[in-house]
């Protein structure tokens, strides 16, 4: 009996220390969650304190400022290989389609043309040819305030490029100088001197391309559509580009081809002649 006794004292005693054991684990585990909880909460009264303070001037401006400046890098990119597309248009485009259309020995030189006038153009441009068509002159024709590319740095140009830099606005617009006297080269291929045709085509570009760049994107041009007195709708370069492109050529071959047709004076065979 006794023995019988002590058996089931020694069983309640070993299931009560379990149940016990899992007891006093379970309030821990409450009192540990609660803490938790309450940390959570303070950590998220803080950030609701944070997030209903006022946002100050300072941290205003450089959120500001660092959209700017991806809106800024982003334009800038696409530009730059904007006119990387526009220069392959000049060579090696412009100058194999010419050069597949004159005769075999004068393939070259036909090339050499519109190579040699992607580092002409270049030098005027930076000389005085930027300046002339987009500086502030008249309706007709820019100042001279940029000449020797002065001025035109790493700051945008809110008159022409507000998210990009001037130095890039102006290479973009180099590139539509350097094809647009290109063109005309298909005129009068296989028909002129190299000399001739650089000096011809440097002074058209000053004196033709540049005053209608002008005219026509130039701030106060007479052509601008923004403002402008006879506003003119230029789409893709069509008037300063294609346009003046298309006339000059028609004018050098009509020059040249009348100059071919006009006899040549005959005269008895003296001394004099």
């Amino acid at each position: 009996m006794r023995s019988r006794i002590l058996l089931l004292f020694l069983l309640v005693a070993l299931l009560g220390i379990p149940a016990t054991c899992l007891a006093e684990a379970n309030s821990l585990f409450s009192a540990g969650h609660g803490a938790a909880g309450q940390g959570h909460g303070a950590a998220a009264q803080a950030q609701g304190a944070a997030a209903q303070a006022p946002v100050t001037q300072a941290q205003f401006a450089a959120l500001q400022q660092s959209i700017q400046n991806a809106q800024s890098a982003g334009d800038n990119a696409w530009v730059l290989v904007s006119a990387a597309l526009v220069l392959l248009m000049t060579g090696p485009g412009l100058t194999l389609f010419y050069g597949g259309l004159v005769r075999r020995k004068n393939i070259l030189g036909t090339m050499m043309q519109s190579f040699a006038m992607m580092g002409l153009i270049t030098v005027l441009w930076a000389l005085i040819g930027y300046s002339l068509a987009f500086g502030h002159g008249n309706g007709f024709i820019g100042g001279l305030e940029h000449g020797f590319l002065h001025g035109v740095g790493l700051t945008p140009d809110a008159d022409y490029a507000a998210t990009i830099p001037a130095q890039t606005f102006m290479v973009y617009q180099l590139m539509f100088a350097i094809i647009t006297p290109a063109l005309i080269t298909g005129a009068f291929a296989e028909r002129v001197k190299f000399g001739s045709m650089a000096v011809f085509l440097s002074l058209w570009s000053l004196l033709i391309y540049c005053p209608m760049a002008h005219m026509v994107w130039g701030v106060g041009g007479i052509l601008n559509v923004n403002g402008g007195r006879w506003p003119c709708m230029d789409f893709a370069g069509g008037t300063v580009v294609h346009v003046t492109s298309g006339v000059s050529r028609w004018c050098a071959r009509s020059t040249w081809a009348s100059a071919r047709a006009t006899p040549k004076p005959t005269c008895r065979r003296t001394r004099w002649c």
